[in-house]
């Protein structure tokens, strides 16, 4: 995919945990990606930016993790990526 490294995954499972901070007023997110490779990565978030991401992660993207430029790619939020459909089955 364009801009991604070669160790980029797709996201299997996105799991966020809240976590009360007493130095931030909202707290933060801790998110686990784990990946199709079954790898797990941990990034912590503010809450902001956690909405966003449950909101971009519902109804049709495709999710991929790139843990060189730790990037998080969402793909397919209007149309379609050739990558991100199925292999054909001829």
């Amino acid at each position: 995919m364009p801009g991604a490294s070669e160790q980029t995954h797709r996201v299997k499972h996105l799991n966020a945990n809240w976590q009360p901070n007493y130095d931030l007023p909202d707290g933060r997110f801790e998110v686990m990606i784990v990946t199709d490779d079954d790898e797990q990565h941990v990034l912590r978030t503010s809450p902001a930016t956690m909405t966003a991401l449950a909101a971009l992660a519902q109804g049709g993207t495709t999710l991929a993790w790139d843990p060189t430029n730790r990037t998080l790619i969402i793909a397919n939020i209007v149309g379609t990526m050739p990558w991100t459909r199925p292999a054909s089955t001829e």
